[in-house]
């Protein structure tokens, strides 16, 4: 099991890469950004452990770097920031998980053998359901051959619904995966921004994309409404 370690504090790198070798893994350390995409697209990793605050590139614009080169190595930010927006950046950017310092060792462990069982396969490079097309390397959303700007909590969204185009979701679950997995606020924000979407690609368009399954969530029509 191959890791990528991106940390700018030496000695905590140093840290994390003899206990991750200890349990088992082959560990590469950079420490900073730009060897950090370099590394992550020039070589094949099962997992990279991503700092935020690094030198030259930040640890989101590393993540950004890589998902729109499409590499879909499974991410895990490890960082002294813990804000909420913090979190919600990260995700929004492609982070698959968020572990604040100081941490357990343990968990960081299990966390990575969590991230490699899920894996990360290779997405679609570009996503469609009709004339709404999105387009991950970009962050590009068009329907009808017209861009459509959105945040990043509404391409989140979005995105998500079109990797599961014509399944239907429930409101846990893209809370889960659009927002975090220990998300503990209103659930009713899920409504609100499922209202945002229709208002942006359903309203101007007369379509009706994004479906409501009474009692059960929601579904995105795969021929775009």
């Amino acid at each position: 099991m191959r890791v990528l370690i991106v940390e700018d504090e030496v000695r905590l790198a140093e840290t994390v890469r003899r206990g991750l070798s200890d349990a088992g893994f082959v560990v590469e350390v950079v420490h900073n950004g730009e060897d950090a995409v370099w590394a992550a697209t020039e070589q094949s990793y099962d997992v990279i452990v991503l700092d935020i605050m690094l030198p030259k590139l930040s640890g989101y614009k590393v993540l950004e770097e890589l998902r729109s080169r499409s590499v879909w190595t499974p991410v895990l930010m490890l960082t002294a920031k813990d804000g909420e927006y913090d979190q919600t950046d990260a995700f929004d950017l492609g982070a698959d998980d968020y572990l604040t310092k100081p941490f357990s060792f343990l968990i960081l462990v299990a966390r990575l053998r969590a991230l490699i069982r899920r894996g990360g396969p290779e997405r679609p490079v570009v996503l469609t359901a009709g004339d709404l097309i999105l387009d991950p390397a970009r962050r590009r959303v068009e329907r009808g051959g017209r861009e459509i700007n959105m945040t990043p909590r509404e391409y989140g969204l979005l995105e998500f619904l079109m990797r599961h185009r014509g399944d239907t979701v429930s409101k846990t679950e893209i809370l889960e995966n659009v927002w975090d997995p220990a998300f503990e606020g209103d659930p009713n924000v899920v409504e609100v921004y499922i209202r945002y979407l229709r208002l942006k690609l359903d309203t101007p368009f007369s379509r009706h994309a994004i479906e409501t399954v009474r009692g059960m969530g929601y579904r995105l029509d795969p021929e775009g409404g």
